[in-house]
């Protein structure tokens, strides 16, 4: 059994390229921003939550703060998710575990979540969550990967660490799991 906090990571620092705008603050039906649906979701599960941003995205910043986030900018977001991910655990390094989340996938529940949490308390080292046999996010990691978190960079986040290691698998009928905003079109769906 895993004592201590799990922290939340919400990745939040990208660059919504295909989105062609803001997409974090874009509403969701409910007149919510993604960002904020995504964050209410891990607050509602993990003991606390970072929020990775880039530099110089004070709007967003302000909102996540305001719905419980502890906000930290990024300096080298723009070199991908694996930075962002690797500045978000090193801004919480006294965690039993880190829950990977992405800001951009706010139909994920906060049920589900909770069932990822409870995998890594009762021990497993990477928990993850799947929806109709492919697995999704978010991911938890234990204490015991903290260099290895810390060490990434690129785009291609935790993949490299995923490939090595056993993941203990979710199943759930959440499909949030797997869907994410990329284009304003995906709201609509």
């Amino acid at each position: 059994m895993r004592d201590g906090p799990i922290v939340g990571i919400l990745l939040a620092a990208g660059s919504a390229t295909r989105f062609g705008s803001d997409k974090l603050l874009a509403k969701m039906a409910g007149d919510t921003p993604i960002g904020v649906v995504a964050l209410k979701n891990l607050v509602a599960a993990v003991d606390t939550v970072v929020a990775v941003v880039r530099l110089g995205d004070d709007a967003l910043a302000t909102v996540l703060a305001a719905h419980g986030a502890r906000v930290t900018a990024c300096p080298r977001a723009a070199e991908g998710m694996g930075e962002s991910l690797a500045w978000g655990v090193r801004a919480a390094p006294a965690a039993a575990a880190w829950l990977i989340a992405l800001a951009d996938m706010p139909w994920v529940q906060p049920a589900t979540i909770g069932r990822v949490l409870d995998a890594l308390r009762q021990g497993a080292p990477i928990a993850a969550p799947t929806w109709q046999g492919t697995r999704g996010h978010p991911v938890g990691f234990a204490d015991a990967f903290y260099a290895e978190l810390i060490a990434l960079s690129g785009d291609a986040g935790a993949k490299t660490i995923l490939a090595r290691h056993n993941v203990a698998l979710v199943a759930t009928e959440d499909a949030g799991v797997l869907r994410d905003v990329d284009t304003p079109q995906d709201l609509e769906r």
